[in-house]
């Protein structure tokens, strides 16, 4: 169940990285409530998820899920430049999420 509120969390902060794009620096009120209503969720299931998951493993899966996940709804969304190298780096991301979800 950690694991599940872990990647909700990552989700979520993948949300709140896309909403600040929408919020036009906080001075729109519906994208910057749901904006701050992102961010709480992300931080409070973070939370539950760290009562049972090493810290640093958490926090590093949830900051690598929202990279990853605000990095392709750029490239998809956005329309952030989707070269070679920026590709190669999300897999390498992708590759340290997973030995560090192998290895917790």
């Amino acid at each position: 169940m950690a694991w599940f509120l872990l990647f909700l969390a990552g989700l979520f902060e993948c949300g709140w990285a896309i909403g600040l794009k929408y919020t036009d620096g906080f001075t729109r009120p519906i994208p910057t409530v749901l904006t701050v209503i992102s961010m709480v969720v992300s931080v409070v299931l973070l939370g539950l998820a760290v009562k049972t998951l090493p810290i640093g493993t958490a926090y590093a899966i949830w900051t690598g899920i929202g990279t990853v996940g605000t990095v392709l709804l750029g490239v998809w969304f956005l329309g952030d430049a989707a070269n070679a190298s920026r590709l190669i780096c999300i897999m390498l991301i992708v590759a340290g999420i997973a030995g560090l979800k192998l290895t917790a």
